[in-house]
């Protein structure tokens, strides 16, 4: 699951290279690994998110002390939103994570990522205007999908549907951070918002995960250097470096390897397999992902 929003930067003109573009599918690639690797943890699901944040944290701090002293400087209430929304990731966190171990890889990619339509729903909103073509045609595509996928579900167990709703929940804060951070994101740093919001995140996290009375510490430490390696440094650093290149457009296509990396994943692993009802759910849910982020440049 992605984890940072697009700057404004992000929305320029395109000046990508070859480069770039390896940068955005590998990124996403190691992203989509991320479901596959909480599985394979020996934690609780929702203590492997909280591994993936802490031992993630430290390399996320130097990397924002090496950004310039304008980007790191924050007021007393840029600090309180940018937290705030570092508690808001850590539910999506907490509620994806629990999301993975009930539903099928592929469905847990789709609905966790499933915020990039509601900030774009927010958007119109907020405009308080009529959705446009695009953006209409992203809400209706996102629905039917969503209905095919948790039928598909339904059959297959009732655990299966409860994991799916938790990954769309996990979809729900993961727009309330997106939001609480556009404005930040303007003046600061990339890194430096991303240390000071996981910093706010792993406690939470950690919180949740005491609470659920879930194992916390380890005897296999591999997956969860690996997940803090994959989604939180190569992952968002990737990202990163790749963002201010596209359009949304690209950047939304670009997130459409994730879900499908997911479901082949979850097929080559764990023998989850499709009806062709599924393979239209996620076909018309992830079109619905990229018409979203189309739709963003308004």
């Amino acid at each position: 699951m992605s984890t940072i929003p697009a700057s404004p930067a992000s929305r320029a003109e395109p000046d990508w290279t070859p480069r770039h573009l390896l940068a955005l599918l590998a990124a996403n690639v190691a992203l989509a690994l991320g479901a596959w690797l909480v599985r394979l943890s020996d934690t609780g699901p929702v203590a492997a998110g909280f591994w993936r944040l802490g031992l993630a944290l430290p390399v996320l701090v130097a990397l924002a002390s090496r950004e310039p002293a304008e980007q790191r400087r924050m007021g007393r209430g840029t600090v309180a939103l940018v937290a705030g929304a570092g508690v808001f990731f850590a539910l999506d966190l907490a509620a994806w994570h629990v999301g993975i171990v009930q539903t099928r890889l592929g469905n847990a990619s789709l609905f966790g990522n499933s915020g990039s339509i509601l900030v774009m729903a927010w958007g119109v909103i907020s405009a308080r205007r009529a959705p446009r073509g695009l953006e209409l045609a992203a809400i209706c595509a996102s629905l039917a999908g969503a209905g095919l996928l948790m039928g598909g579900s339904l059959e297959i167990s009732h655990a299966n549907l409860v994991g799916d709703l938790f990954c769309v929940l996990a979809g729900v804060f993961y727009a309330f951070y997106i939001i609480m951070l556009n404005a930040a994101r303007e003046r600061l740093g990339q890194f430096s918002v991303l240390a000071v919001s996981t910093l706010a995140s792993a406690p939470v996290m950690l919180a949740i995960a005491v609470g659920l009375g879930e194992t916390i510490m380890p005897t296999n430490w591999t997956p969860l250097v690996a997940l803090a390696v994959s989604s939180q440094l190569v992952g968002q650093g990737f990202l990163i470096y790749s963002l201010r290149h596209f359009t949304p457009l690209v950047i939304g296509l670009a997130l459409l390897t994730q879900p499908a990396l997911s479901a082949t994943v979850g097929w080559l692993a764990f023998g989850e397999t499709l009806s062709g009802l599924d393979v239209l759910g996620m076909v018309l849910l992830a079109a619905a992902l990229a018409l979203a982020k189309a739709g963003g440049r308004a």
